[in-house]
């Protein structure tokens, strides 16, 4: 076997995460083979990454690898990887909403799709969820268009608005929008506690607890949850406990566990006030461990949508009835400012169906190269 050790990719960001995009076909099939090598590209096994293209940050730490779609109405495949920082693994397990907002940049650019203006559509496959997101993406003079006045929380700067639309969210773990078939879950922890939980399965599955049940306030920054180790470990043993009433493996990545509390004014980690009138609620997401510096857009989406579930722990801290539409807004409070999100619901005769929920983000290439692993890595033995 020929032992490959140069391989092109991309770094992108997208939406306030950045991740190291590979072509499916310059990666071996033979799945060992080929996390050795993602591993070695991203300097993993490392708290710093120092030997690789990590970023020692779980929003730095991420992967996408792209394909050509060959099956009707798909125009890319994309596979999300979480890449551990100090563990060596790679979690294909969930997506992430802000890495998807580079898949439709990137296919234009390397021309997988065909570049049409002012707006071309990708119509993106992720295999991770098994659902469709189409990206709207902003093209002039057959190039994609990077630089505009848009502005999303967590980012500096602007850039040309890229409008994301997760198609038929639900279900991605457990083929039901409530894993549980319940609005609300009393969830029992081994110590005795009990938590009333809303579990929404649609973009990546997420729990959601209230804040004032863990004794916290639901305005959090990082800095000062990431030490609270007690409230940390009953968020994980909430998330397992979750894992196992949803019947799915727990990973690193899903289920996710976020809590909720009423909208109030905060300060973000830059120390920008955020007014309580321009929220529907506050909400925490945590990610590997740790609080999420912003808020995962796919931890996002079960958020919207639970907001719009009368008598939900998420619905109850947006002030209770919202009204179910085709465009019900709904804007998180998070620790680097707000997310707004779109949700189209409709009632039918099964019940509440969810079409679609968009966003809009920003995304840009960053480099264009070839990285460099060692060949010891096909001097692994079993």
């Amino acid at each position: 076997m020929q032992k490959k050790t140069i391989f092109p990719c991309t770094i992108m960001r997208g939406g306030t995460s950045k991740g190291v995009f590979l072509m499916e076909k310059d990666l071996p099939a033979d799945p060992d083979l080929r996390e050795r090598i993602i591993l070695s590209v991203f300097g993993s096994p490392d708290i710093r990454q120092i030997d690789g293209l990590g970023g020692a940050d779980s929003l730095t730490s991420k992967l996408a690898i792209i394909a050509p779609a060959e099956a009707p109405g798909r125009d890319i495949n994309y596979t999300f990887g979480a890449v551990g920082i100090d563990n060596p693994f790679v979690d294909y397990s969930a997506n992430c909403g802000n890495i998807s907002s580079a898949v439709g940049p990137y296919a234009i650019d390397k021309g997988l799709v065909r570049p049409v203006e002012p707006f071309t559509t990708v119509r993106i496959y992720n295999t991770n969820t098994k659902k469709m997101i189409y990206s709207k993406v902003p093209v002039r003079k057959g190039k994609v268009v990077a630089d505009g006045d848009y502005e999303i929380a967590g980012c500096p700067g602007t850039g040309a608005r890229i409008e994301l639309s997760f198609m038929d969210p639900a279900g991605a773990a457990t083929g039901k929008l409530l894993p549980t078939g319940n609005v609300v879950d009393d969830v029992r922890l081994d110590t005795g506690e009990r938590y009333a939980v809303t579990i929404v399965d649609a973009g990546n599955p997420t729990a959601f607890v209230r804040a004032e049940e863990l004794n916290l306030t639901g305005d959090e920054l990082p800095a000062a949850l990431d030490p609270n180790k007690a409230a940390q470990a009953k968020l994980e043993a909430i998330r397992r406990k979750v894992g196992e009433l949803m019947g799915i493996a727990v990973s690193p990545s899903i289920p996710k566990i976020s809590f909720v509390a009423p909208a109030r004014d905060y300060k973000t980690v830059t120390g920008k006030v955020v007014a309580k009138g321009g929220v529907s609620l506050l909400a925490r997401v945590m990610a590997m461990g740790k609080m999420h510096k912003v808020f995962a857009i796919t931890a996002a989406i079960p958020a919207a949508i639970g907001a719009i579930l009368p008598d939900s722990v998420v619905n109850r801290a947006a002030g209770g009835r919202l009204p179910i539409s085709t465009e019900t807004e709904i804007v998180i409070g998070h620790p680097s400012g707000v997310m707004d999100l779109k949700v189209d619901a409709r009632f039918g005769k099964d019940g509440l169906r969810i079409v679609s929920c968009t966003i809009g983000r920003t995304a840009r290439k960053i480099l264009d190269g070839r990285v460099y692993v060692s060949g010891k890595i096909y001097d692994f033995k079993r």
